[in-house]
């Protein structure tokens, strides 16, 4: 089997596009995998945590274990296109690093709110997702896309039926009122 040279712009662009399946890929396995039959991980997210690590965090390994052996397969072989899907696969392991772990849950203390719409919204939606206690009836299962946060609102309203976290309903308003002051 031969696959199609690509040149550094191509190798890119493979990348790129990478990048957004796995968004999809993320979202499919959130809400299935990691709020399905994985949850006994995940939940340790969904829980205040006590150290520097957390269950979940196996989630992080497993999804560096293909990338790497793409880029050792790519770059060891001189396959481009293997090694571009390799990388396209780290950047959004990256990003989704700096999004969800540094940027919503600070991970890594600082001190920076963003005042960009999409970082504000992409914060809001995550925290929406975190008020609901249980596996069931939570939103926004994506971290570079979130729907608006009226929309979510409405999910989470429809929903019902899942236990709110007791100061979160508070909260809950605050962040979607902030949150539709800048969604406009």
């Amino acid at each position: 089997m031969t696959l199609p040279h690509i040149g550094f712009v191509g190798g890119v662009g493979v990348a790129l596009l990478v990048v957004g399946i796995m968004e999809i890929v993320a979202i499919v396995s959130h809400k299935w995998v990691m709020h399905g039959f994985l949850w006994s991980l995940h939940r340790s997210h969904h829980e205040p945590r006590t150290g520097m690590f957390e269950k979940n965090d196996w989630f992080a390994v497993m999804g560096a274990v293909p990338s790497i052996i793409l880029l050792v397969i790519g770059t060891g072989w001189d396959l481009p296109l293997i090694t571009a899907i390799g990388a396209g696969i780290t950047a959004y392991g990256a990003i989704y690093f700096g999004f969800h772990d540094v940027l919503v849950h600070r991970r890594a203390k600082h001190g920076w709110n963003p005042q960009q719409r999409y970082l504000k919204r992409i914060v809001q939606a995550h925290r929406l997702h975190h008020v609901v206690e249980s596996k069931h009836d939570t939103v926004s299962y994506g971290f570079l896309y979130a729907p608006p946060i009226r929309v979510l609102k409405a999910q989470l309203e429809a929903n019902g039926k899942g236990r709110l976290r007791s100061s979160a309903k508070i909260r809950r308003e605050m962040d979607i009122e902030n949150a539709e002051q800048f969604a406009r």
